[in-house]
C-alpha cells in the first residue's frame, strides 16, 4: 500500500457542522419521542441525547483522524462503555441522563431517516435487485434473532424473570 491509500481523507469544518446539525435535530426528535411514548421529561431526554450525540461525534472524528481502518461504531461503543463504567467519575451522570432516552424512540427516528434516504435514492434501491433485498432482510432478521437469543440467555443466567 502506498502512503496515499493509507492516509484517510480529512474532513472539512462544513462537514462537522453538518454532522452536529443532524445530531441536534436527531436529539430533539428522539427526546420528543421519549416524552410522547414513554413520558420521560424532555429536558432529561435531551441531555441524554446530547451525551450520546457528543460520543457519536467524537467517534466519527476519531475514525477520520486515526490512521487505522477502524469503523466509527467501534470508537463510539468503546467511548460509551468507558464513560459509563462504574469506576469512572462520569458514570452516574451519564447513566442517569441516558436512562431517560428510550431505545425505541431512537430506532423510530433512525428508521424514518433511513426511509427518507431510500425514498431519495429509489432508483439506486431498485437497482439492488431482488437478491440484494433478500440478503438485506436475512441480515436484519438474523441480527434481530441473534440479539434476542443472547438477551434471553443473559436474562436466564442472571435470574431475571423472562
Amino acid at each position: 500500500m502506498t502512503e496515499e491509500t493509507q492516509k484517510k481523507e480529512l474532513i472539512s469544518i462544513e462537514e462537522v457542522v453538518n454532522w452536529i446539525l443532524l445530531l441536534v435535530i436527531f436529539s430533539v426528535l428522539v427526546s420528543i419521542g421519549s416524552y410522547v411514548g414513554y413520558h420521560h421529561p424532555i429536558g432529561l431526554s435531551l441531555v441524554g441525547m446530547f451525551i450520546l450525540s457528543f460520543v457519536t461525534l467524537i467517534g466519527m472524528l476519531l475514525e477520520k483522524y486515526i490512521p487505522y481502518n477502524i469503523s466509527s461504531i467501534i470508537y463510539i461503543s468503546v467511548i460509551g462503555l468507558i464513560i459509563a463504567l462504574p469506576i469512572m467519575p462520569t458514570s452516574e451522570f451519564v447513566i442517569y441522563y441516558v436512562s431517560h432516552v428510550e431505545l425505541l424512540s431512537i430506532v423510530t427516528v433512525f428508521l424514518a431517516y433511513v426511509g427518507i434516504g431510500i425514498g431519495k435514492s429509489w432508483d439506486q434501491f431498485k437497482s439492488m435487485g431482488f437478491g440484494g433485498i433478500l440478503v438485506t432482510m436475512a441480515v436484519i432478521t438474523g441480527t434481530f434473532l441473534g440479539s434476542a437469543i443472547i438477551a434471553h440467555f443473559v436474562l436466564v443466567l442472571t435470574g431475571t424473570p423472562v
